[in-house]
Order: C-alpha cells, then sequence, then structure tokens
C-alpha cells in the first residue's frame, strides 16, 4: 500500500508513542495512563503486542471486553492505534497440547514454552491457531475508529531445524531447483560424496562433525528467511479479507542476519524499524546513523518508522548504561533528520514483574515526575513543533553497498580468516563518511531496482558476493560517469558462495584496473603502507587482517605493501573507466593518518562530493530546505551555518527558494529565533538546532 506512512502522518503529525500493554495492569491504572499520554502529546501507541493468552485463554475461548475498553478510552482521547495481531508469543496452551509447534535448534533440543518467540515457524498446529487470533482479532476491530495502522507479529527472526522445516526446505528447494540434478550441480555436492539421490535425503545443516557444504547453508538462509515472510503474509491476509484501507507492517530489526529485509519491502506498507544504540559505544551516533540510512534505503530513500527504540536504559545488555533525556533527545532527532517520521518507544509503562522489568519507557516506575519523564514530555513538544518536516527528502548523494547474502556468505567458516567481519568493515567505512559530514544511503547490489546513477559515489566496503548482473550494473555505473570505492575481500562469490574462476574480482576487475591471484591474511600488528601519487604524498597507513596478492592492470598504484607477506603488491589504486573512476582498497586500513578516512576523502573530492564535517561529535543533515545540527557530544561546539549551507541542496546552495525570507536567513523551528546564514552558532552539549531556510 503506497503512502501508508504519509496517511498516518498527514492525519497525526510526527508519530509519537510506543507499545502500551495494559494488559499487565489493573483498570484504574489505564484511565491514569490515558491523561498522562495526551500530556506528553502521544499520538499512537501499539496494542496487543503480547496479548495472546490474554485474548484466548484456553483454545477458542476468547476475552475482548478489556480491549474493546482499551481502544475506546485511546480513541476518545485522540490516541491513535497500531492494533497487533498477537502471535509472537503464543500461549502456554499451545506448546502443552502441540509439542510439535516448539521450536528445534540445530543440535536437536526441543526448546520448551514459558518465555516467548516460542514456536516453529513451520508447524501446522502454530499457523492454524494464529491465523485464528488474528481472524478474531481482525474481525472484531477493523471498524474501531482507533485503529489506523496493524502491526503483524513481532521482530520476525525465528529459526527451527525440525523435521517439518526440513520438509518444507525441501519444497522450497524443489521451487527453486526443479530436479535433483540441477540441485547437485548448483550446490556442487560432488565434494566430500555429498550427492542426493532422493529428495527424502535433504535436511537443514544441523549439528554435523564437520562444516557444511556452504551453499546448503545459503540457501537455509533465504528460506528461513522466505519462511517468516510467508508467516507475516498470512498475518497480512488474514487482516485484509476485514481491512482494505489502513496499513499492515511489523517491526524490522536493523542489521539483523535472521532475514533479507529487501526481499520484505514490498510487503510492509510501512517500513518500521527497531533501534538499541549503545550508550556505551564511543561510536554510538554514527553506527546510529548508519541504521536509519538503512531504513531510509529500504524505504527507497523515502520515509520510515522508529517502531522501538529505549527511553534510557535497556534490560538485556550486560551492563546497561543509562541515557540523559538530552541524549535521548539526540537519538530522536537524529533519525528524524534522517527520514524517520514517527519516534515510538518500548514502551509506554515501565513493567514492575518479569524479564523487562528493568527497561525503561516513556512513565518510569518511579512515576511521572522523574527526569525520564519530562524529557518525554519535551520531546513530544518540540516533535508537535516539527510536523513541516513529515514527508520532505533526505539530501544525500552517496551509497553505502550492502546485501543479506553477502553478509551471510562472508561469515560462513572455513575462509582465509575470520576476523574480516564484514559489518564492522561497513561501520568502519560509515563511521569515517560520518566523521567527513557526508550523508550516505544503505542500498544493495543485486537488486536491479536501485537507481545507482542516482549517486556520485558509490562505496562497497564488503562486497563479497558479487553476481554477474550486479556487476554489469556497477560496470554501467561507472562508465556512465559514476565513481566506486571497492572494498576488501570483494567480489569472491556468487550467490551460492562458489569461487569465481579467475583472478579477483573475476565479474569486475577489469572496471578496477587491479587482480588478484590469492587472498592473504596479515600477521598481528599488519603490515605498513607505502604511499605514492599525486594527491597522497606523506600519507602513513597500515593494512590490518587480510591483503590480496595483486597486480595493476592498468589502474595507478597509490599504495603498496611495504613489508610482509605481500610486500610490493597493491594495496590501494585508482582507475578511470569509460567516464567515470573507481578506487580499489584490497585490505583493511588503520592509523591516525593515512588510512581510510584519506582515501574516502580523496574519492568524494573526486567525485565532486563536499564535505560537511564540523568537528568532533557534530552531524549536520539536509531533510528538505531544514538543516538539523546535533551535538552528539558532551561539550560545548560551534556550528559554522555558512559551511552547512554550501553541502545543503542546490536551492539552498543557489539561494533560489522562492519564499519572501532570503535563504541566508535561517529561522530555528524550535524557538523560532533567526539566524544570519554566515554566522556561526554555539551548541551546547547533547544540542539540536532545527533551522529552515526562508520562511518556516
Amino acid at each position: 500500500m503506497a503512502g501508508g506512512l504519509a496517511r498516518l502522518t498527514d492525519e497525526l503529525g510526527i508519530l509519537y508513542g510506543g507499545d502500551y500493554n495494559p494488559e499487565q495492569w489493573d483498570r484504574e491504572v489505564w484511565r491514569e495512563d490515558v491523561a498522562l499520554m495526551r500530556e506528553a502529546g502521544v499520538n499512537l501507541v501499539t496494542v496487543g503486542v503480547f496479548s495472546w493468552s490474554h485474548l484466548e485463554p484456553r483454545p477458542g475461548e476468547y476475552r475482548f471486553a478489556w480491549l474493546d475498553e482499551v481502544l475506546d478510552l485511546l480513541h476518545d482521547a485522540g490516541i491513535a492505534v497500531d492494533l497487533a495481531t498477537p502471535v509472537a508469543s503464543p500461549p502456554p496452551w499451545l506448546g502443552h497440547r502441540h509439542p510439535e509447534s516448539l521450536p528445534t535448534t540445530a543440535d536437536g533440543t526441543v526448546l520448551s514454552y514459558g518465555s516467548r518467540n516460542q514456536f516453529c515457524p513451520s508447524s501446522d498446529a502454530y499457523r492454524t491457531a494464529a491465523v485464528a487470533i488474528a481472524e478474531q482479532v481482525a474481525a472484531r476491530y477493523a471498524r474501531h475508529p482507533a485503529v489506523r495502522m496493524w502491526h503483524a507479529g513481532n521482530e520476525y527472526g525465528q529459526v527451527c531445524f525440525c523435521d517439518r522445516c526440513a520438509e518444507r526446505f525441501r519444497d522450497w528447494l524443489r521451487a527453486r531447483y526443479g530436479t535433483l540434478d540441477d540441485l547437485n550441480a548448483a550446490w556442487a555436492t560432488a565434494v566430500w560424496s555429498q550427492e542426493y539421490g532422493d529428495w527424502a535425503e535433504i535436511l537443514p545443516p544441523r549439528v554435523a562433525p564437520y562444516h557444511h557444504n556452504p551453499a546448503q547453508e545459503l540457501d537455509f538462509r533465504r528460506f528461513g528467511s522466505d519462511l517468516l515472510l510467508d508467516l507475516y503474509r498470512e498475518q497480512k491476509a488474514v487482516v485484509r479479507r476485514h481491512d482494505r484501507d489502513r496499513p499492515v507492517t511489523t517491526n524490522l530489526m536493523g542489521f539483523f542476519g535472521g532475514i533479507d529485509p529487501h526481499d520484505w519491502r514490498a510487503d510492509l506498507d510501512v517500513v518500521a524499524d527497531d533501534a538499541y544504540p549503545d550508550p556505551a559505544s564511543p561510536d554510538a551516533a554514527a553506527d546510529a546513523a548508519l541504521v536509519n540510512h538503512l531504513a531510509r534505503g529500504l524505504a527507497g530513500g523515502g520515509s520510515w518508522l522508529r517502531m522501538e527504540q529505549a527511553a534510557s536504559a535497556v534490560s538485556w545488555r550486560e551492563h546497561n548504561l543509562t541515557k540523559s533525556p538530552e541524549r535521548l533527545r539526540t537519538e530522536v532527532l537524529q533519525a528524524l533528520a534522517h527520514g524517520c517520521d514517527g519516534a515510538l518507544f518500548f514502551q509506554w509503562r515501565q513493567a514492575r514483574s518479569g524479564p523487562e522489568r528493568f527497561h525503561s519507557a516513556m512513565l518510569p516506575v518511579a512515576g511521572a515526575d522523574t527526569a525520564v519523564h519530562q524529557g518525554v514530555r519535551s520531546l513530544g513538544a518540540e516533535l508537535r513543533a516539527l510536523r513541516g518536516l513529515v514527508g520532505e527528502p533526505v539530501h544525500r548523494r552517496v551509497a553505502l553497498l550492502w546485501d543479506w547474502t553477502s553478509w551471510w556468505a562472508a561469515t560462513q567458516v572455513a575462509l582465509p580468516t575470520a576476523r574480516l567481519d564484514p559489518l564492522a568493515t561497513l561501520q568502519a567505512w560509515h563511521r569515517e563518511l560520518w566523521r567527513l559530514g557526508v550523508v550516505a544511503d544503505v542500498v544493495p547490489a543485486d537488486r536491479a531496482d536501485v537507481a545507482l546513477h542516482d549517486y556520485d559515489l558509490v562505496l562497497a566496503p564488503a562486497q563479497y558476493v558479487l553476481d554477474n548482473d550486479s556487476a554489469a550494473r556497477l560496470d554501467a555505473y561507472v562508465a556512465g560517469g559514476g565513481h566506486l570505492v571497492w572494498g576488501p575481500f570483494g567480489g569472491v562469490a556468487d550467490g551460492l558462495s562458489h569461487l569465481h574462476a579467475g583472478r579477483s574480482p573475476a565479474p569486475l576487475r577489469h572496471v578496477l584496473g587491479v587482480s588478484a591471484e590469492e587472498w592473504v591474511p596479515l600477521p598481528d600488528g599488519g603490515s605498513a603502507v607505502a604511499w605514492s601519487g599525486a594527491g597522497v604524498e606523506g600519507l602513513r597507513g597500515t593494512a590490518a587482517t587480510l591483503g590480496e596478492r595483486t597486480r595493476s592492470d592498468g589502474a595507478d598504484v597509490l599504495a603498496t605493501y611495504d613489508d610482509g607477506p605481500l610486500a610490493g603488491c597493491v594495496a590501494v589504486a585508482r582507475h578511470a573507466h569509460g567516464s567515470g573512476r573507481t578506487w580499489y582498497v584490497g585490505t583493511a586500513l588503520a592509523g591516525p593518518a593515512g588510512g581510510l578516512g584519506d582515501v574516502l576523502r580523496a574519492a568524494l573530492d573526486d567525485a565532486g562530493v563536499p564535505l560537511g564535517g564540523q568537528g568532533p561529535g557534530v552531524e549536520t543533515v539536509w531533510r528538505g530546505g531544514v538543516l538539523v545540527a546535533i551535538n552528539h557530544a558532551d561539550r560545548a561546539a560551534t556550528l559554522d551555518l555558512a559551511a552547512a549551507r554550501a553541502v545543503g541542496p542546490a536551492a539552498v546552495r543557489d539561494a533560489t527558494v522562492p519564499t519572501d525570507v532570503p535563504t541566508d536567513v535561517l529561522t530555528d523551528l524550535l524557538t523560532g529565533a533567526r539566524h544570519d546564514g554566515s554566522a556561526t552558532l554555539p551548541l551546547a552539549p547533547y544540542d539540536v538546532v532545527v533551522l529552515a531556510t526562508g520562511r518556516p
């Protein structure tokens, strides 16, 4: 359903609220909750995610009177509801009566009920019961005026290795390959005498004496993602039988390996994501921005919804640091700057019991007279003032390539090194972009609907898997004038984890002008890199973890390994291809100077992408004609407005916005103050300013 989020925000403005679990509280608490929600500016709550046992305490016995009352209370208060089909956590009676509905681990252990997520995605008993409760909920509440959106399940990520999953896996393989001969060829089962003579012989990759077939593992990951998508589609179909109009979604989990969210995009009426940045991480702000860029990329560059976040501490890390209301404000407004049109939390009222009783909430167990809740109220007021940002595009000119098949394949066993973590590589590259003040979309390389020509620069930090079609699109992008930076251990394998024949990266080596014959783990401490060539004199750096035994096939060599097993081989190179240019970075560059940041800075300059860096911890993002500037640091900083305007959209840079206030005057949407566009502004620790060009 196109525009599912826009329809909500057109009516409600920026969405603000969170999970609400009234079934955990006595009735007298409900009215207090609703009154406090109104005072805090809450306009949307998610209801019913974990309410299955309260709605259906015994099979076929339904209790809806309490939910009727809750929805009526919320509607009367003007608070909209994202109503869940409560199938994420089955009641004990299902596991007790149908033990075959419980999940099985790879080593054959059957997991018990008594927690959450205790179901096998292939179980007919679970699916029948889940459809039945969803049918009851959808039929009863499809016309309730409080319900504005549907929430199917919750954080899909279950995996099971039972016999029923084995049957479904075989069905999935039959549909994919057709015949056993074709499957044997695709999986290269002649290796280790694994050739299959009957479909019944094929199993999920359960615990085995040694390594599994890599192609089998990849296909089981794909199957698992598709199986969960089938569950979601089943729930959505139930809702659609009763409600043809309101959007249906579920909450993704950022860089979560259990599903490939790109396969889910077409079925999500709203891209919704959960995010829990770690306050203890010095890179929390940069890494949170990366998750935001992924959500925006999944939304095709459009708006998305933050479905869950924490108001302060979580309850599941080993050491759960709290965060101040000021820091919470920076996280929410950062997401808003990156295209988010709704800030929801887990949860509204802090639980007094259960495993998540120490997880923070919008309303702490200590009550409303708390710093956390007062911060929540202040933030709600500010979001109402920023309604004009809803639906506005984020200004970005750079793309980061990332796809799940490549991630799955590059984290299998029996690689040259287990130390080159692809997600860590992506984060390292993005942290450098973030420090340079560059906003990027996260998009997949293996999807034909991604318009690479929309970007001046494309970065591929960890593109281990590269199929021929993706290589052809990258070739055409560069030949047509694009700029590409290629990272280490890239283009190694195809979509079944088979190595490409020939010098690496075989499908793209003519574009890079560099080729490799061997992947070489580097000794602890790495190898020194010697730089040479125009624009790189005086740089210093260290090659770490893994390199490639390379030669130049026409590229300009910018750095070579100065010592170690790869001495004299190409570490960094630049190559003209068609009307564009590529950069090859064949190793993990480290070191405070002459490392990755220098290469990316040079590539950005080469592509004509201006840098918006404002100093340590300061982030600037243009959304439409609005500049959001955030000081993520615990120290004061300064914002250079002239420099910020110089990297904004063309209308801002060229001062051509048709308005009665010139674009060199910026108006603070939160305070009403006006600032000369060439001035500098002080930013207090964890401060945020939202500045509009012209008259807001």
